[in-house]
């Protein structure tokens, strides 16, 4: 089975995993983290952790390009650090256009009176509304820290049990804090994913065709 299909199937099973969250799942977990809003700081916490991915992304590109400009050969980690620093702004710039796409009202009111499921009852998706109320899916901080997991997942594997513990940890911020539906999250994971393979994917080809 080729990389194509696998994604295929991939985002097959991401799209039945996201209709059944939004059918049966999203709303009570919603009401039950909600339930426990006195605990929000603990899980407000987690959600921080890929704060300084985007400044520190920024960052090592432009490092790994300098070095390049200075005729460096350019070594795993550096490459690493460059693909990470691409899966991240990619991934950043992907969710920003689906959620223009999807306008997804989101689970609790954050932004300027947004309407929300718990304080309007409002849910739904508003296909193409644009704004800050409408834009819970895919969620954002999933898909950077996707962005980057999934190139380290790949070529530094034998920390993958730290990467998922990082992923678990982001997710489970978002939702208990309720800043996130399950299938938001879920989501967004696939779109990090799908950046960081894509990355890889054709930087290790053109790796391929540049060797004698």
């Amino acid at each position: 089975m080729n990389a194509f299909l696998r994604w295929l199937i991939w985002l097959a099973l991401t799209a039945a995993a996201v209709a059944i969250c939004f059918l049966w799942i999203d709303r009570p977990l919603a009401l039950l983290a909600n339930s426990y809003s006195t605990h929000r700081e603990t899980f407000d916490n987690l959600t921080h952790i890929p704060d300084l991915l985007i400044p520190a992304a920024a960052i090592a590109f432009v490092v790994c390009g300098l070095l390049a400009l200075a005729g460096w050969a350019a070594s795993k980690c550096v490459s690493t650090a460059a693909l990470c620093s691409i899966g991240l702004i990619v991934a950043e710039a992907v969710k920003s256009q689906l959620k223009f796409m999807f306008g997804r009202t989101w689970p609790e009111t954050w932004v300027r009176n947004n309407p929300s499921f718990i304080h309007d009852g409002v849910y739904g998706f508003n296909f193409f509304h644009g704004g800050p109320g409408y834009a819970s899916f895919p969620s954002g901080h999933t898909a950077v820290t996707c962005g980057v997991i999934s190139v380290l997942w790949m070529l530094y594997p034998r920390f993958r049990l730290l990467y998922a513990a990082i992923v678990l940890a982001v997710a489970v911020g978002l939702i208990g804090a309720d800043y996130h539906f399950l299938s938001d999250v879920i989501a967004g994971g696939f779109v990090g994913v799908s950046v960081g393979w894509m990355t890889v994917t054709l930087w290790q080809a053109w790796e391929t065709k540049r060797l004698p």
